[in-house]
């Protein structure tokens, strides 16, 4: 029996999302038992430094806002661009256009296989889309948090909502990237099987890191919270030296006086 051009996607699609899958459940792997080998974990370490240190300096209070704030409107402009591609495939499915369905496509085009085809990516435009929601509702909590006055709240209680953010946010552009290997199958099964190749090449490059992880010294802000403390309990210490100097003078004087008006008396 001769090979059909159609067995081929039973072959090199599969082939291709397996190592697509393995790549990120090792990379997943990697975060979780050594999170500095990686680009993800290297990048909490500086942001964990960076929200206890302006968590700390209250006279910096805007820079942390600035700096939400442009997470929050990324993660809002890639939701948006997710949610309109996947309205643009919903109206192509709807269209019963036949653009993919040509015979220079070397694969199989039957409609059964091109409805697999546009599920697949609406669904994986639709994760991304999910995610990067999650994404923006972490970093508006964090917002919140950092932008309280008078608050006693632990670094902890801002340290979470920010990785997280930050982790939905890899979320959705992992489901990009599935997304960009699934859109190449509309163009035969050997470009989505080049594609998956091309791109764990690519992104062993981009999401592991050698670079040893910095260890960042002790706080030391001039305007901090503890340094005002500090600051108040020294001049407190000071007040109360200076009050019992100075009732130790006064009663000394006192009893010079006394000795003073006894001796005249004699």
């Amino acid at each position: 029996m001769a090979f059909q051009k159609e067995n081929l996607d039973l072959i090199l699609v599969p082939s291709g999302l397996l190592i697509m899958f393995s790549y990120h459940l090792f990379l997943l792997y990697r975060y979780i038992r050594l999170p500095h080998t990686t680009a993800i974990g290297f990048e909490n370490n500086d942001t964990k430094a960076w929200i206890e240190r302006v968590m700390k300096d209250e006279t910096q209070s805007s820079i942390p806002l600035t700096v939400i704030s442009s997470n929050i409107s990324a993660a809002t402009y890639l939701a948006t661009v997710s949610l309109t591609l996947s309205s643009l495939i919903g109206t192509w499915i709807q269209s019963n256009a036949t653009v993919f369905q040509s015979t220079l496509i070397y694969g199989d085009t039957r409609s059964s296989t091109m409805t697999l085809k546009y599920i697949s990516l609406l669904v994986c435009f639709l994760l991304a889309f999910s995610c990067f929601v999650h994404s923006t509702r972490k970093f508006i909590h964090s917002n919140y948090l950092i932008s309280m006055p008078n608050s006693n709240i632990p670094i902890h209680y801002v340290e979470v909502p920010v990785i997280r953010g930050n982790e939905f946010w890899q979320l959705g552009l992992r489901a990009l990237y599935f997304a960009l290997d699934l859109l190449m199958w509309f163009f035969g099964p050997i470009p989505m099987f080049v594609s998956s190749v091309i791109m764990v090449v690519l992104l062993l490059s981009l999401d592991f890191n050698s670079t040893p992880v910095h260890h960042y010294g002790p706080i030391l802000f001039p305007h901090s919270k503890e340094k005002k403390n500090v600051a108040a309990k020294e001049d407190e210490m000071v007040a109360t030296v200076v009050n019992r100097v100075g009732a130790n003078v006064a009663l000394a004087a006192a009893a010079a006086g006394s000795l003073d008006v006894a001796a005249a008396g004699w």
